[in-house]
């Protein structure tokens, strides 16, 4: 069986030093057992110079993150040393049910000084995990999830993960509660029967857990190529990825390889994910790589930095506000791995409902919990169609499958494969997927407060 190996740090995962270099490998510790060890706790961390009490899931000596060798199985024992019950999804991944890490729904709650034993096989590419319990994701109980494929490992450049997060001082239950009263001083407005992009004015937006203020400065080599794993793990903002100076090429789409496409800004939903391949100049120099906010001029980001080259400051706060995230790309990708051609044997509309003064977000007009489940047959092809009723675009993800965008609107395309799709205002987008996995598994919107708000529901079939 391949080693399961524990990265380093989640924004340095692999640097590779091409042109005739020596390979600069980090110390990636291996497990004498099979089983990796793996604790939900809490931690402080600097924010903008002020201490924050956050969650964390660790991994071992380096804490942030973990990456699979190539055909690696997902072999690891949960701890929970939290004070209050907790539970971790593999957000991307495909286990059985009963390991998705959904309360009551795949898994029971992981009570205080718990522990839950993990062994399935892991799907590769570029995914994350997140607590799926209330608000914790809020509190930064999050962080990437690399699955390499037998060609990453081949392949001539340096690797390097850009994790983003959205962040906030207050109790998140607090901006719940303001926003369920009609609004307040951290949420984004009121009411929502105008529209709006953010429901939440967070304090910050990280990139690897750090702001621009003092940015992840990733040594890289002049004329080198890069493979930038972007990972949308905000818990309630739409982003803008703005390569500045560079331009990349899109290549896989939630961890899914894509047909190439270029360009030098890219939409990213909350929870997707983009895989970029960058070439940088022959020249030394220094290239900003920003997230910025879908409707403000917030941002974040990191900065690649050949050696000796002078880093610029960069305003966290700057530049004109970002557009609404739109499906500009996703109407360009197409998957490299796409499933056999076939008609779908079921085609069932789902209408994303809710959102009024009363913050409740449902599906079908109802919430999680007085839910109809999704009942469907293993072995069918199944199309979701999801229509948008509401006056906010919607990231949704369904648990258990990867499935392939197939519409947009009234247009049919052989789309990306991939977990995560945004569902804009008065808009419908259809997916497709095989059930395959049977079990209980979640469909829901992946911006926390409108899950919490009721906007998820349940797909269910046997063997």
């Amino acid at each position: 069986m391949p080693p399961i190996t524990a990265v380093k740090d989640f924004d340095l995962t692999r640097r590779r030093l091409l042109g005739g270099a020596a390979l600069l490998a980090l110390p990636i510790p291996c497990l004498a057992a099979d089983a990796l060890a793996l604790r939900v706790t809490r931690r402080a961390m600097d924010v903008a110079g002020r201490a924050a009490p956050v969650l964390a899931l660790e991994t071992g000596a380096s804490g942030r993150g973990l990456r699979l060798a190539p055909g690696a199985r997902f072999i690891a024992v949960l701890t929970n040393e939290l004070d209050e019950p907790t539970l971790i999804h593999w957000h991307g991944q495909t286990p059985p049910s009963v390991q998705d890490g959904v309360p009551e729904l795949s898994q029971p709650h992981l009570a205080p000084g718990a522990t839950y034993h993990y062994d399935f096989a892991a799907r590769p590419g570029t995914h994350w995990m997140h607590s799926h319990v209330g608000l914790q994701e809020q509190h930064l109980l999050a962080a990437p999830l690399i699955v390499e494929r037998h060609e990453d490992a081949a392949a001539d450049e340096q690797d390097i993960v850009l994790f983003l997060q959205d962040f906030t001082f207050r109790d998140p239950n607090e901006i719940l509660a303001e926003l369920r009263a009609g609004g307040g001083a951290h949420a984004a407005h009121a009411g929502h029967g105008m529209g709006a992009l953010n429901d939440v004015e967070h304090d910050a937006h990280l990139a690897n857990q750090r702001t621009l203020d003092d940015p992840d400065v990733v040594p890289v080599e002049r004329g080198g190529r890069v493979r930038l794993r972007v990972i949308n793990a905000s818990a309630a903002t739409n982003l803008w990825l703005d390569l500045g100076m560079l331009e990349g090429a899109v290549i896989a789409a939630d961890g899914n390889p894509v047909v190439p496409v270029a360009g030098t800004t890219f939409p990213l939903a909350i929870a997707q994910r983009l895989d970029v391949r960058l070439s940088l100049p022959a020249e030394p120099g220094a290239w900003p790589i920003l997230a910025r906010r879908e409707g403000g001029a917030e941002r974040s980001g990191i900065v690649l930095a050949t050696a000796g080259a002078t880093v610029r400051s960069i305003a966290p706060l700057g530049g004109e506000p970002g557009p609404a995230v739109d499906l500009s790309l996703e109407s360009r990708l197409a998957a490299v791995e796409p499933p056999p051609t076939r008609a779908a044997d079921r085609t069932v509309e789902i209408a994303l409902t809710g959102g009024g003064a009363d913050y409740v977000w449902s599906l079908n007009e109802r919430v999680h919990g007085e839910h109809e489940p999704i009942e469907v047959r293993a072995g069918e092809r199944v199309a979701l169609r999801l229509v948008n009723r509401t006056r906010m675009a919607h990231p949704m993800h369904l648990h258990g499958h990867h499935f392939q965008v197939v519409a947009i609107g009234g247009k049919t395309l052989a789309g990306a494969v991939r977990d995560t799709v945004l569902v804009p205002v008065d808009g419908s987008v259809t997916v497709a997927f095989d059930a395959d996995n049977p079990g209980r598994w979640a469909l829901h919107c992946h911006n926390i407060f409108h899950m919490e708000g009721g906007m998820m529901t349940a797909l269910e079939y046997g063997a």
